[in-house]
């Protein structure tokens, strides 16, 4: 058995796996005896079938199945033992993709495509100059924060006027010029919280408003956003064009928030464990609670713009059309579809080889501790999503096993540790620009 590499070009190969009968005849017998033992032939007794019949009822299977089982175990064994990085797996060459005769076996030779990974250099990291961007946690934004939570835990009570951050609830209606309902027309009570509402013009529009009032109000000011638009309505965002006739809005009730004061029984609702029980320890916490949740967007936000600026960066090149063929041919791809998959596909294998080749070079390693603990902060994190306290030590091993007994979600983790590892190197090696912004601000640098 031989096999033979012919380069197309850089990234392509042809693999030519030339076997003689020596490489299969003793493994087609023994697996024709096998058969000859169990077939069941009318006129024959189970074990007593000639060797013929049996061959000539079996044979080419039994020839093909061994032959491709040497095939794949060759070329598996070729492509380790000279070190050769492939994209995909081996696929036929159709025009020639085998040579040999099943009627008459004698010499056999089959013919595979190889997509070649790309070679490529990764940049100098020590001579790259990067951002870190964090939210600037400073008095005003912890009083805006505080003045939310008041808000959160406040009581709601109705109010004559409205005022600037109240509630108003009300009916939009499309009217006849005699106020009565028009046929077909808007008819949706809906709920405008004035906090929410950017444009002062779009405020005005209601601050001093009474109970029974009706007005006509500008869609437009109360907010850019067409969803919200078609939502105070109560229809679809594509149905606002259609929308005519002489639109009304009635106020039937104004919700007045009390915020909380900041007294024991707001602390304790806060911080059931009785640590803060002033203002200046509440704001201390909740200045370091902020840090931390923000601290962690900030790495991750680091981490995904840097490695996707050095991915922008990276420049390979990758035996395209043979991932066609391979996409195709194994991966249930449809022709018409090819060009769509094949681009994720791309963006995908690109961050692989980087990932590799980065951990590779700079002894960079992730095992199960690290996959485990990521699996732990996705049970605790989805607990906290629903208020609940996190599982204790036992309970929190045993979710997160649980989790690890399925490949995807073990690949996932994985994947999500190597990327962390990655950007932890990246921030430790690259020369940082360490910049604060607000945190509408920071929402807006990080989407």
């Amino acid at each position: 058995m031989n096999i033979v590499r012919e380069d197309v070009d850089a990234l392509n190969a042809i693999l030519k796996v030339q076997i003689s009968p020596e490489d299969y005849k003793d493994k087609v017998k023994s697996s024709l005896e096998k058969y000859r033992k169990t077939a069941k032939i009318p006129g024959f007794r189970p074990g007593h079938v000639p060797f013929g019949i049996i061959q000539k009822q079996y044979g080419k299977a039994v020839l093909a199945e061994e032959l491709d089982k040497i095939t794949n175990e060759s070329v598996s064994k070729f492509l380790q033992e000279n070190n050769i990085d492939i994209l995909g797996n081996p696929i036929p060459k159709l025009e020639n993709g085998s040579n040999g005769s099943f009627d008459d076996p004698a010499d056999f030779e089959f013919v595979f495509e190889i997509g070649l990974t790309p070679t490529f250099e990764l940049p100098d990291f020590s001579k790259m100059e990067t951002e870190f961007v964090s939210v600037a946690v400073d008095d005003t934004f912890i009083t805006n924060h505080i003045n939310d939570l008041r808000r959160r835990y406040g009581k709601l009570s109705s109010s004559e006027v409205v005022g600037e951050s109240d509630m108003v609830l009300g009916k939009f209606q499309t009217q006849n010029e005699d106020g009565t309902l028009a046929e077909g027309g808007i008819d949706h009570s809906t709920t405008i919280s004035l906090e929410f509402i950017k444009n002062d013009a779009g405020k005005q529009q209601l601050i001093g408003k009474k109970v029974n009032d009706v007005l006509v109000l500008d869609l437009n000011l109360l907010s850019e956003n067409e969803e919200d638009k078609a939502g105070y309505l109560g229809i679809k965002p594509e149905e606002l064009a259609t929308v005519s006739g002489d639109l009304k809005f009635t106020i039937t009730d104004i919700k007045h928030m009390e915020p909380a004061e900041l007294n024991e029984d707001f602390f304790s609702r806060l911080f059931p464990d009785n640590t803060v029980t002033s203002e200046e320890q509440m704001r201390e916490h909740i200045a370091s609670d902020l840090k931390k949740h923000f601290g962690k967007d900030a790495e991750s936000v680091y981490r995904i713009k840097t490695i996707d600026s050095i991915l922008d960066n990276l420049q390979l090149e990758f035996p395209v059309e043979f991932l066609r063929k391979w996409m195709v041919m194994t991966q249930n791809v449809k022709e018409s579809e090819v060009d769509a998959s094949l681009e994720n596909n791309l963006k995908g294998l690109k961050w692989q080889l980087f990932q590799f080749k980065v951990m590779k070079e700079n002894d960079i390693n992730v095992g199960f501790e690290q996959t485990i603990d990521l699996a732990k902060a996705y049970v605790v994190d989805n607990y906290s999503r629903y208020g609940f306290p996190a599982p204790e030590d036992e309970e929190l091993q045993k979710l997160a096993m649980d989790l690890l007994k399925d490949r995807e979600k073990i690949n996932y983790f994985h994947s999500q540790a190597s990327e962390i590892a990655i950007g932890n190197y990246l921030k430790s090696t690259c020369k940082i620009v360490e910049k604060t912004m607000s945190y509408e601000d920071f929402l807006k640098y990080a989407q």
